[in-house]
């Protein structure tokens, strides 16, 4: 089983004084590609006026700007899962899992970054970077150059796989699923929740990988609290699974 996950905007500073290299990522035959977007950001942002930082960071904070500003080649790194922050790692806890449950997320889940692309939770060598979402830089369409260069490489390496999706809609720009997969959706009073929904993906990833779920068949019977499965929807390649916060 995979888990399709989304990043977070915030993300934790620091790291081991190590850059990336092409065995830092899933698919290093793919690295180069990859870093034909990864160098024209760090082109653009230490080249880039305050206005343009601003608008690409998605802050006026002086202290941020500066912080992300820097060469990103020379920046500290640390593992995907441990990079970032935001309500989902919260409700996840990775660091008070098991070295087993660590292992289950690690090797199972993907995390779509907006500059990176698809990560391995478990990749290590991830910078501290900053890339507002939906925000580009050099006029790039980063989700299509991603959609375009590692659809193939994501096709072969899911297709023997159950998938389940818990990114952002936003996220779906970057690698469409083209075989059967099942998502969740969160309501509380009849009303599709943002932040509850967040909350809960790291609760139910969490979840995951403390029961060392395997297959659909037991994320189904699998018991969450303050959950109950209000409808299950099917259309096309999707199983959506409606669940009512209560």
């Amino acid at each position: 089983m995979k888990i399709l996950f989304s990043p977070s905007e915030t993300k934790i500073a620091g790291g081991d004084e190590i850059s990336f290299d092409k065995n830092s990522f899933i698919f290093p035959e793919l690295f180069e590609k990859r870093m034909e977007i990864v160098k024209q950001y760090n082109d653009f942002i230490t080249t880039a006026s305050k206005e343009e930082l601003i608008k690409l960071f998605g802050t006026k904070k002086e202290d941020v700007l500066e912080q992300y500003s820097k060469d990103l080649f020379k920046t500290p790194t640390m593992k995907v899962i441990q990079r970032y922050d935001g309500v989902a790692f919260d409700y996840l806890e990775y660091s008070k899992l098991k070295e087993n449950e660590k292992y289950y997320i690690d090797e199972n889940v993907l995390i779509f970054s907006n500059l990176f692309g698809v990560l391995k939770a478990g990749d290590k060598g991830l910078p501290d970077y900053k890339l507002k979402q939906g925000e580009t830089f050099f006029d790039l369409k980063i989700e299509k150059f991603y959609m375009d260069n590692f659809s193939k490489a994501l096709n072969e390496y899911l297709k023997d796989e159950d998938i389940i999706d818990l990114r952002a809609g936003f996220y779906e720009k970057f690698y469409k699923i083209e075989k059967p997969y099942t998502t969740m959706k969160f309501i509380k009073d009849g009303k599709v929740v943002s932040h509850w929904a967040k909350a809960y993906r790291g609760i139910i990833l969490k979840l995951l990988a403390k029961n060392g779920i395997k297959t659909i068949d037991e994320l189904m019977s699998m018991e969450i609290e303050n959950l109950k499965i209000e409808e299950i929807k099917k259309s096309k390649l999707k199983t959506e699974i409606v669940y009512s916060i209560f």
